[in-house]
């Protein structure tokens, strides 16, 4: 068995009590549906400024009645101290993943985007230190690395940040470190390399690549690609993800606190590639499908050109193995972007 195995054979058998944050969202609602299906107890955080009900409720439908009973959600903002303690009252863990993400909102409010991802993100540290919880294990990301050139990206080589975005993530950090050596507070920072899969919102803005081109190529619509296109990324399915949450919260090495992961597979793929390969997958599903030529613009602001994990580490100190690759991922999660458009009556 592997340690993923084991660990699921553990938990079912141990019932913590976790805290979720952005529980509504792409993220937090996935962590939500694999919590319960193992009979872990849950409370959940969200101010729905990037969540959706719709998510805690296709969560519901699909663990039960009965394991939904395990959930306790709490409606508020990580910007409350208040709200962050009664959170995280009596609970074993904290996985952090509340926070404005994307590179070209920060760009456009980055004071925003502090006050979100630095100053709710001190609150729930200091929330959890006076809980006392096991773990905290926080929602990091990979524009960390921001102008460093090398790849694969290992998690000692950094460079200089190049958004607003990416200075907030690095800063979580730096805070969880100093509240590791200054409090004992055991983190764990996870440093996400575009993570895709089901429950991750097609609609708005700043909608990740995978979900949004999905949404405007079986609409009919015109697809953009920022750049040549040669531009690459190391896409990770949301299991990937979850896998490296639990192992990280449940992780009994002492080497392995105290640190930051990649969470990727390994793997780069260029978005014409992904292009053609999204489109490959709408039409085996919609026999009407007729094929698009992606319209091409600039590159947008604050982008690294090309992004690739190291992932050893993770392999090393949590046993963290990605079972899906990002064909695999697209072929499950095809599906699901279907069906979501069917029943919103676009499709």
């Amino acid at each position: 068995m592997s340690v993923f195995e084991k660990k699921q054979v553990w938990l079912k058998e141990n019932q913590y009590t976790w805290v979720v944050t952005g529980i509504a969202g792409f993220i937090g609602s996935n962590l939500l549906e694999f919590l319960l299906r193992h009979n872990q107890k849950v409370v959940g955080l969200d101010n729905f400024s990037t969540g959706f009900q719709r998510n805690l409720d296709e969560v519901e439908k699909i663990v039960g009645s009965v394991l939904w009973q395990n959930f306790k959600m709490i409606k508020g903002d990580i910007k409350d101290l208040d709200i962050c303690h009664t959170a995280c009252k009596g609970v074993d863990v904290v996985l952090h993943q509340a926070a404005l993400g994307s590179v070209p909102r920060s760009i456009e409010d980055p004071i925003a985007t502090n006050a979100t991802n630095i100053t709710g993100f001190l609150n729930m540290l200091v929330a959890a230190r006076d809980a006392k919880v096991k773990n905290f294990v926080y929602a990091a990301s990979s524009s960390t690395y921001g102008d460093h050139p090398a790849l694969p990206k290992v998690e000692d080589n950094i460079g200089k940040p190049l958004s607003p975005y990416a200075v907030t993530k690095y800063v979580n950090e730096l805070y969880a470190n100093v509240f590791f050596k200054t409090y004992g507070l055991n983190t764990i920072g996870l440093r996400y390399f575009n993570i895709f899969g089901p429950r991750q919102d097609p609609n708005g803005a700043y909608a990740a690549v995978i979900p949004k081109w999905i949404s405007s190529l079986s609409h009919g619509k015109e697809t953009f690609i920022n750049g040549d296109g040669s531009t690459s990324r190391d896409f990770c399915y949301i299991k990937n993800a979850v896998q490296a949450n639990f192992l990280a919260a449940l992780t009994d090495k002492p080497e392995a606190l105290n640190q930051v992961y990649n969470v990727a597979v390994g793997d780069r793929t260029t978005l014409n590639k992904l292009f053609d390969s999204i489109q490959e997958k709408i039409s085996k599903r919609l026999p009407a499908y007729e094929r698009q030529t992606a319209s091409y613009r600039d590159f947008r602001p604050g982008d690294v050109r090309h992004s690739q994990a190291d992932i050893s580490k993770a392999k090393d100190l949590l046993g963290y193995a990605p079972i899906f690759r990002i064909e695999d991922g697209l072929e499950e999660s095809m599906d699901w972007y279907i069906s979501f458009f069917s029943n919103i009556g676009i499709r």
